[in-house]
């Protein structure tokens, strides 16, 4: 049985289910006016007739929008909850920086208003040259494997907090620089924290032995080889044993 005419035009035209207020959840790195110009046009609607599916994709345009739900509160809200992409490092590609998330995507480029963040450079990440119309190509694999580095190390805030650069040219062996020793650390693919601590554990006895080290390589359990910088050891490799 259908509503009366007149009750289905009231249901229309009534200001109990005109949108005169919208609420914004979940969102740190976004402002709210970022959001709300999004939804600029939203307020004024009507909440029987209006496509919310809609707004949310224009919410969903922003980079920093991973997720967005968009639900009807009477009378006369909306309410906006976001869930944000997280930044794990920041990629330098092609001259500039970016922020960077898991899986390799671009959130936006960094700038002084990201001072927040305190993230690890990562190197490598491009593949090829910028696609001018697209913007920077970022290769899958090589961000990944940045991508499982940073995430093995959030039971480990003590190496997180040293991590202050990563290369994952090679994407079958990432190089970590940690805060204040200039060695290049090859970790691998896989058992970061592990290798990493490896590395701690035996760093003093190899400055003792090699005071000038170029790069040090721990992907073979007991064995730890160090390449001291040429210009002192002649590009010789030296293996260590724990």
């Amino acid at each position: 049985m259908h509503p009366p005419r007149g009750v289905a035009h009231l249901a229309l035209t009534t200001e109990a289910l005109t949108i005169t207020r919208i609420t914004l959840s979940g969102h740190t790195a976004l402002s709210d006016g970022d959001v709300r110009s999004r939804l600029e046009g939203l307020q004024g609607l009507n909440m029987i007739t209006v496509d919310l599916d809609e707004w949310r994709q224009k919410v969903l345009e922003s980079p920093w929008v991973k997720t967005a739900a968009i639900r009807r509160v009477l009378p006369g809200s909306v309410d906006v909850a976001i869930v944000e992409r997280q930044p794990m490092g920041v990629g330098r590609i092609g001259g500039a920086l970016y922020l960077i998330d898991q899986r390799g995507g671009i959130i936006a480029e960094y700038g002084p208003s990201h001072g927040e963040f305190d993230l690890p450079l990562i190197d490598g990440l491009a593949v090829g040259g910028p696609d001018s119309a697209r913007g920077p190509a970022v290769d899958e694999g090589r961000a990944a494997l940045a991508g499982r580095l940073i995430a093995s190390l959030q039971g480990r805030p003590d190496l997180a907090e040293r991590v202050s650069q990563i290369d994952v040219t090679d994407p079958r062996d990432a190089v970590v620089m940690l805060e204040g020793d200039t060695a290049l650390i090859r970790v691998g693919m896989d058992q970061f924290a592990e290798r990493l601590q490896v590395y701690l554990d035996v760093a003093p006895t190899l400055r003792g032995q090699v005071p000038q080290i170029d790069y040090v390589d721990v992907r073979f359990g007991e064995r730890v080889y160090v390449g001291p910088q040429p210009s002192r050891g002649a590009g010789r490799k030296i293996a260590v044993g724990r």
